[in-house]
């Protein structure tokens, strides 16, 4: 059972995010993300509470490995371990070349990959990929949770030919080079699809020729209930150059693997084949047919309440 405390910091953490949606409703959501990224005072406790959560009362609550806190950093890692080290991703280039000779599609590159691998950990909070030591991590996040972390806004920051970090900030982030970029229940703090979009977006033009993007979205409902959703991501980013390699339903989570094809053309013929009527180019949340809700938020005086908690430790009311 949940304690009072990790009711609060729960109910904190969900209040966030449904006021960022809500304003993103009534003031568009330009000026609602600007609004949230100015409100410090809303960031810091946020920061400190997630890690709190992540760090103390999930790992409290773990029965399991598929069940604790940490499994969706494990399943990053375990992942990519498998991918790169064990070298799994030469099955998956294979299999792009033949599309490619079979289809008409040209292949110019080829995976460039060496240990340690870099990995883009967004929206990290406390940066907990730093355990592993064939990862070369650089965490980010609006409001970092310690020094392991720098300060940056992954949908406004400038990609180009280098990084660039002053005093703990992004300026700027290198194309082409990062291996691995990490959304672990990021998209859903996100407020709008075509924000979820830019972040995607982004994630492609910062990854190399077969890099990874891996994400994970808090969801505690049966396999088959948001089932046209995850399909609708893997059509999305399908069409953004994206190729779904893993996907596995865990008790409160889904996990996905996405490569970036060595031709955008192959991942974009396979949204041209598979397309189905409700598929609208679209990243959404269930939270985004749901009705706005008006919340505010008070860093000083958190009300909680009994109803907003599900079952521990993912529940959707912990994220979304």
């Amino acid at each position: 059972m949940a304690s009072e405390e990790h009711k609060q910091l729960a109910h904190f953490l969900k209040t966030v995010h449904s006021t960022l949606r809500s304003s993103s409703a009534a003031l568009g959501s330009d000026t609602a993300w600007q609004n949230h990224c100015s409100n410090k005072d809303v960031l810091h406790t946020y920061a400190k509470f997630m890690q709190k959560l992540a760090t103390t009362h999930w790992e409290e609550n773990s029965s399991d490995k598929l069940n604790s806190a940490s499994s969706r950093i494990k399943w990053c890692a375990d992942f990519s371990y498998d991918y790169f080290v064990n070298k799994s991703f030469e099955k998956c280039s294979q299999k792009e070349v033949e599309i490619g000779e079979n289809n008409d599609i040209r292949i110019n590159e080829k995976e460039q990959f060496s240990e340690p691998y870099k990995l883009l950990d967004v929206g990290s909070c406390y940066n907990p990929f730093k355990i592993y030591d064939f990862f070369d991590v650089l965490a980010i996040d609006l409001c970092p949770a310690n020094e392991y972390v720098m300060e940056c806004d992954f949908l406004q920051v400038s990609i180009g030919t280098d990084t660039n970090i002053v005093e703990n900030k992004v300026k700027q982030l290198q194309e082409n080079n990062f291996d691995i970029v990490t959304f672990c229940f990021l998209l859903e703090y996100i407020p709008t699809s075509e924000m979820r979009i830019k972040a995607c977006e982004n994630a492609y033009r910062l990854l190399k020729i077969g890099g990874l993007l891996l994400i994970s979205t808090p969801d505690s409902k049966h396999v088959g209930a948001n089932s046209k959703l995850m399909k609708c991501w893997r059509h999305t980013l399908a069409n953004l150059g994206f190729s779904r390699i893993r996907y596995e339903k865990f008790r409160h989570m889904h996990c996905m693997a996405f490569r970036k094809c060595l031709n955008k053309d192959i991942a974009v013929r396979w949204a041209v084949i598979h397309k189905e009527s409700y598929m609208d180019g679209s990243l959404h949340i269930p939270q985004d047919f749901s009705n706005v809700c008006k919340n505010s938020i008070n860093c000083h005086e958190i009300k909680v309440e009994v109803k907003d908690f599900a079952e521990l430790p993912f529940s959707d009311s912990d994220f979304i």
